[in-house]
C-alpha cells in the first residue's frame, strides 16, 4: 500500500486504490468582459486601469430616477461568441433584474438574461488529457453587466471599493457538465481565451479580471450515472490556477467522502499561495434573487438578417485556420499549432503566404526566426516592422539559390529589421553575401577542405560516411558561407569517392 500524506485530517489515504474508483463531472462558467469602449447601460468609459471611481455617473452609480440605455455593440459581441461555436441565437429575448445586496453592487441588482440567453447550444472543440479531440458542449452564453471590485489588501482595517468595473459588459459562457479532468479544463479555458481574443471581444487576461473563471467540480464512482454533489471554486486568477484548484479538490472531495463525510454544496475559495481550497459560504445560504424582467429595458429582436450580416463580417478562425494549414498546406499539426495559437501570429503568416507558395519555410519562418525575434525583444507581432512581403521575398532568394539560409537567417534577417529602407538582395549584395555557384571555386574550396583532412579522408573510405559534415563545414568557411551548398555538397562527395 502506497501512503500519501496529505496537510488535513484525511492523512493516511490509499493512493493505489482510493483515486481509481472515482470520476470527476466538471464545469465551467467563463465570464468574458466585452471590449466595447462604454458600459453595458451607459456611456461611461470601460477603460482598465484608470483612477479608481472615475468611470462612474449616475446611472452606474444607481441613482434614483436614472435609466439604462442598451449597448448595442455588446449585443454583436455576443452574437460573434455564438457564431463562433455554432450556438442558436435567440431572436426574442428580455432582460431581467437579479436582485442581491453587495457592497460594489450599488443598483442593488444586475441586469442580465434569466429566461432568454442571447445563445443557447453549441460547442467548443479541444483536446482531452491524451491529445484526442473531444466536444465540450455548451449550455448557454447569456449577456449581463458586471459589479465593482472589492478591495482588500490597501488598508489593513476597512474594505475600499472601486465602481469603475460596474456596469462594463459581460458574457458568461455555460459550458456542460463534461469535463473530466483538469487537463480538459484548462484545454478548454485556453480554447475559449482563444476564440474571444481572435474574435477582438475580450482580451481574455485573467491576470487582469478581464475573464474569470468559476470551476463546478463533483466526484462520483466510476459507473455510475447520478452525478455527486458539487462545490463551486472562485478566485483563480491565471488558467494554470484554474487546473491546480479543480486537482485540489477532486482529491479533497475523495477524502472526505472516503473518510465517511458528506460533500455539501458550497462556495470554495483558491488561495494560490498554498494550492488549497476552503469554504466561502454555503450555498444553503444563498439569496433568492427573485429575477424579475427589466421594465426599464425594452425587448429585444435580433433578426436572422442581422446575425448573417455578422457571420459575413467575422474574422477567419483558429479551426479553420488549422485544418486549412494541415490539409491545403500539408503543415504539420505541430505547425499549424503554433501559428494559430495567436490570431496576430496567425494573420502575418497568411500576409506571407500570399506572396510565396513554399508554405514550410514560411512556417519555419514565422515559427521559428521570426518568435525567436519577438521572445528576445520582448514585443509583439505587432510591433514587429518587416512587412510580410520581404519575407516571402527572403525565402525566394534561398529558394533560387541566391543566398543560403544560414545567411538569410543569421546575417541577412538582423539588417532587414534595422534597414527597412532596403530589399533583402540589396543587403546581400552590399555585404557580398550573394552565394558562389561557381564550380570552378566550389571545386578549389572542395580541395583544400580535403587536403586540410587527410586522415579524416582515409576514414571516410572506410565507411564513417558521417564525416560529410566534416567537410561541407569547411568548405562553407573557407567559402565564407557563399558556396551553394547544393552544389557544393554534390563536389565534395565526388572528390571523395574518386
Amino acid at each position: 500500500m502506497i501512503l500519501l500524506y496529505q496537510e488535513s485530517r484525511y492523512s493516511r489515504i490509499n493512493v493505489s486504490t482510493i483515486y481509481d474508483k472515482y470520476e470527476a463531472v466538471i464545469g465551467l462558467e467563463i465570464h468574458a468582459q466585452l471590449q466595447t469602449k462604454s458600459k453595458a447601460y451607459s456611456s461611461d468609459k470601460n477603460e482598465y486601469g484608470s483612477a479608481p471611481n472615475t468611470n462612474v455617473s449616475v446611472v452606474s452609480l444607481g441613482h434614483p430616477g436614472t435609466l439604462p440605455m442598451m449597448n448595442k455593440e455588446s449585443i454583436r459581441f455576443a452574437v460573434k461568441m455564438g457564431v463562433a461555436c455554432g450556438s442558436d441565437i435567440t431572436q426574442d429575448m428580455i432582460f431581467a433584474r437579479k436582485n442581491y445586496f453587495y457592497a460594489d453592487l450599488p443598483k442593488g441588482y444586475q441586469i442580465t438574461q434569466d429566461k432568454t440567453p442571447i445563445c443557447t447550444g453549441g460547442s467548443v472543440l479541444i483536446k482531452d488529457a491524451n491529445e484526442n479531440d473531444k466536444i465540450i458542449n455548451i449550455t448557454r452564453i447569456h449577456l449581463e453587466e458586471d459589479a465593482g471590485k472589492s478591495i482588500h489588501d490597501l488598508d489593513p482595517y476597512n474594505t475600499l471599493i472601486d465602481l469603475n468595473r460596474a456596469g462594463v459588459p459581460l458574457i458568461e459562457i455555460v459550458s456542460e457538465p463534461e469535463l473530466k479532468n483538469s487537463q480538459e479544463a484548462y484545454n478548454y479555458l485556453t480554447e475559449v481565451r482563444k476564440l474571444v481574443r481572435y474574435l477582438d471581444i475580450c482580451d481574455g487576461n485573467m491576470e487582469e479580471g478581464s475573464m474569470r473563471c468559476d470551476a463546478n467540480v463533483s466526484v462520483m464512482l466510476k459507473g455510475s450515472t447520478v452525478f455527486g454533489e458539487r462545490t463551486e471554486v472562485k478566485n483563480m486568477n491565471s488558467i494554470r490556477n484554474v487546473q491546480k484548484a479543480i486537482d485540489y479538490e477532486i482529491k479533497r472531495q475523495i477524502e472526505v467522502i472516503e473518510a465517511g463525510g458528506e460533500i455539501k454544496m458550497e462556495t470554495m475559495n483558491f488561495d494560490a499561495v498554498t494550492g488549497t481550497t476552503s469554504s466561502m459560504r454555503s450555498k444553503e445560504e444563498a439569496h433568492d434573487y427573485r429575477y424579475f424582467p427589466e421594465p426599464d429595458l425594452q425587448p429585444l429582436q435580433v433578426t436572422q438578417e442581422y446575425v448573417d450580416k455578422v457571420k459575413e463580417q467575422m474574422p477567419p478562425l483558429p479551426k479553420e485556420l488549422f485544418d486549412k494549414y494541415t490539409q491545403e498546406l500539408s503543415l504539420s499539426a505541430y505547425d499549424a499549432g503554433v501559428l494559430t495559437e495567436t490570431k496576430e501570429i496567425a494573420l502575418y503568416f497568411e500576409e506571407v503566404i500570399k506572396h510565396t507558395k513554399h508554405y514550410k519555410a514560411a512556417s519555419n519562418w514565422v515559427t521559428v526566426n521570426i518568435k525567436s525575434h519577438l521572445n528576445d525583444k520582448a514585443i509583439e507581432i505587432e510591433d514587429f516592422n518587416v512587412p510580410a512581403t520581404k519575407i516571402a521575398e527572403v525565402i525566394s532568394l534561398i529558394d533560387e539559390g541566391i543566398i543560403s539560409n544560414s545567411v538569410a537567417s543569421q546575417k541577412v534577417f538582423p539588417l532587414l529589421i534595422d534597414q527597412l529602407d532596403k530589399t533583402a538582395k540589396q543587403i546581400a549584395e552590399e555585404n557580398n553575401w550573394i552565394q558562389d555557384s561557381n564550380e570552378d571555386a566550389i571545386a578549389g574550396f572542395v580541395k583544400q577542405a580535403i587536403a586540410k583532412y587527410p586522415e579524416k579522408v582515409a576514414e571516410y573510405k572506410a565507411g564513417k560516411k558521417g564525416l560529410m559534415g566534416l567537410f561541407m563545414g569547411e568548405v562553407m568557411k573557407l567559402s565564407q558561407g557563399k558556396a551553394d551548398p547544393k552544389a557544393a555538397s554534390k563536389a565534395l562527395a565526388k572528390e571523395l569517392n574518386n
